[in-house]
């Protein structure tokens, strides 16, 4: 008896073949039969337990979950306020319109930090040309005094970012992400204390 055949059983209400006797053919007896039938059953429970984590397309189920790091130009100290807020909006609404998922975000006064969900036809270079494109047009055009005082030649971003792959290490990250601003005030302090100030 082969897993497949034994899998077929978790959703149905036949009952598994007769363990009497064994299955010959590979060698196992009545005993070693059962206990791979549960194996087996308990490895499906799981399986389907752990598909709500992942996404789905037409033929593929993925799960491209990406932790991204970037910043303003000359990491200005400018996402704060208003700004930051319709930064913080127009990241989600930008990559809705991608079909991507944003799973943490935190948008610190220098630099943002995002964690999200990408289908498997859309590159990080990609959606990273569309996130910090569309988010310095609509910040320029929401705040002009940036164009004039601050930031000038239509650039909002740095060049470049950070990208790391989610695997094993997601919560790790997700938890880093979402505290974030308590890490940037521990370190702020810890500076000031010793006499260090940008």
């Amino acid at each position: 008896m082969n897993a497949p055949i034994f899998g077929a059983f978790l959703f149905s209400n036949l009952k598994p073949p007769s363990l009497e006797g064994g299955d010959r053919s590979f060698g196992l007896c009545p005993k070693d039969a059962h206990v791979q039938y549960v194996l087996v059953c308990n490895q499906q429970i799981k399986e389907i337990e752990n598909i709500s984590r992942y996404d789905s397309a037409s033929h593929v189920y993925y799960r491209c979950q990406y932790h991204i790091v970037w910043a303003p130009k000359y990491r200005l100290k400018i996402l704060k306020g208003n700004l930051g807020k319709e930064l913080y909006r127009s990241i989600y609404v930008y990559s809705n319109m991608k079909k991507c998922k944003v799973v943490e975000l935190n948008v610190q006064i220098d630099h943002v930090h995002l964690v999200v969900r990408l289908p498997p036809s859309l590159s990080i270079s990609s959606y990273m040309g569309f996130i910090k494109g569309r988010t310095a047009i609509r910040l320029f055009n929401k705040f002009p005094y940036l164009r004039k005082k601050k930031l000038w030649g239509n650039k909002f971003w740095q060049r470049g970012y950070f990208v790391d792959s989610l695997g094993m290490n997601e919560e790790i990250i997700r938890r880093y992400v979402r505290h974030q601003d308590r890490v940037g005030k521990e370190e702020e302090e810890r500076q000031m204390k010793l006499g260090i100030e940008n």
